[in-house]
């Protein structure tokens, strides 16, 4: 009984909070404009074409798309070379698999969760997911057979440490630990892309029987917290983690090319994964992600940390909403003075280097970084995804860049780091 009250609780919160509210202020949608509208050298933009075309001669990358956006309007936004191995042409609007730049969407959700209330980031994890209680730390493990002792935890997950990667969950097939990939393969727990029929409930209560790579709060560990918090944000909304994420965040933004799964008016627009052999490229051949992702199957794993498929415009106006507080068109996603606590370092030193940070949703650039040049003004945001793909946003000169390619096993890919600095070079005021 007492669940059934507690459900209906959460479910009568949902209810309440199922649109998001209006703003007092309106920043426009992001639009076409001449560079130099925006202080950017148009002249100087073009250095991305020529970086792109010869990128693609020296087979470094099949197809690239590029987005450049300042002070909310794109002034830079390009396709070049082939979405696929049959040579089709890339366009500007084809949709790649962006991984792990789903994170940052997902901590976003949670971000908005806590503005309404519902839970405190230092909360355990268990308060909600009552399977996590009294976790368990890896000591002995078997590799003969996969068997393992442990030793209690000192202390619970919390929210706070599946957002920053301190929970010391591990990412199995990706993981740098051995002993990780084969307990998270044995136990049946996914990872990041599949077409089975199973859900991220379903995969989230595998994964929690297993043991932790450290302490909670003790060690920076990439992991799949971020799958941990997609169901999460299920429990505490009451709706499923597609569907909040398309009725609160998507919808609102206009992020119509955003999905988990793809409409199938959309699928022809899907970008191919594509790995070089000599001097051809090639569909990139089924490892443990499945090449029908996010096509067909059975559309019920909803990755928090890796599922989603997006277009550059798409993200760019995610990084907007980001850039102008929390808002865009007239909608409030979240509270600037939250973004403030999102953009804080929340892990101290347990990040190895010491040229950036990482807040709750990204990895946040310091003096030292700005410093070593082309990569942005203290404050500058960004990330990447498994399949090539990388963005970044400075706040300091309203400006975001981001590239879009589908690739794996390449060796000689420059574009990530030289877009980047290219972008930088532009700004002409």
């Amino acid at each position: 009984m007492k669940t059934n009250l507690l459900f209906l609780f959460f479910m009568c919160l949902a209810f309440i909070g199922a649109a998001q509210t209006q703003s007092i202020q309106k920043s426009a949608p992001l639009k076409v404009a001449p560079p130099a509208s925006v202080g950017m050298s148009a002249e100087r933009l073009e250095r991305i074409d020529e970086m792109c075309r010869q990128a693609i001669a020296q087979n470094e990358v099949p197809g690239i798309v590029a987005l450049v956006a300042r002070k909310g309007k794109i002034v830079y936004h390009k396709a070049f070379g082939t979405a696929n191995a049959s040579g089709e042409k890339l366009e500007k609007d084809d949709i790649f698999r962006i991984a792990s730049q789903t994170k940052a969407i997902t901590a976003t959700a949670v971000m908005m969760l806590w503005e309404e209330g519902r839970f405190r980031l230092d909360d355990p994890i268990s308060k909600f997911i009552p399977e996590f209680k009294n976790p368990q730390v890896l000591n002995r493990f078997q590799y003969s057979d996969t068997s393992f002792t442990t030793e209690p935890a000192k202390r619970e997950i919390t929210i706070r440490h599946l957002l920053t990667h301190t929970s010391g969950l591990g990412y199995g097939v990706i993981d740098g630990d051995e002993r990780f990939k084969m307990m998270y393969e044995k136990a049946g727990v996914v990872d990041l892309f599949t077409t089975k029929d199973i859900s991220i409930e379903e995969s989230v209560k595998r994964l929690v029987k297993l043991p932790l790579h450290h302490h909670p709060g003790e060690a920076y560990v990439y992991s799949e917290g971020l799958d941990v918090l997609g169901y999460f944000v299920e429990i505490v909304s009451g709706m499923p983690f597609d569907k909040f994420l398309r009725e609160r965040l998507f919808n609102p933004l206009g992020m119509d090319d955003t999905w988990f799964y793809l409409p199938q008016s959309k699928a022809k627009r899907l970008v191919a994964i594509q790995t070089p052999e000599g001097n051809e490229w090639k569909n990139y051949p089924t490892t443990f992600y499945e090449p029908e992702y996010p096509v067909k199957g059975a559309k019920r794993f909803f990755s928090g940390g890796a599922g989603l498929s997006s277009t550059a415009k798409d993200y760019a106006t995610f990084l907007q909403m980001y850039l102008n507080g929390g808002e865009l068109n007239g909608t409030r996603i979240l509270s600037r003075t939250t973004i403030k606590t999102i953009m804080s370092n929340q892990i101290g030193q347990l990040w190895e280097g010491n040229d950036r940070y990482y807040g709750l949703v990204f990895g946040v650039l310091n003096h030292k970084g700005e410093a070593t040049g082309g990569r942005g003004s203290v404050g500058t945001f960004d990330w990447g995804g498994y399949f090539n793909t990388q963005y970044f946003a400075d706040p300091e000169e309203e400006l975001i860049g981001i590239i879009m390619k589908q690739t794996r096993k390449t060796v000689s890919d420059q574009t990530g780091w030289r877009f980047r600095q290219l972008v930088g070079q532009s700004v002409d005021d």
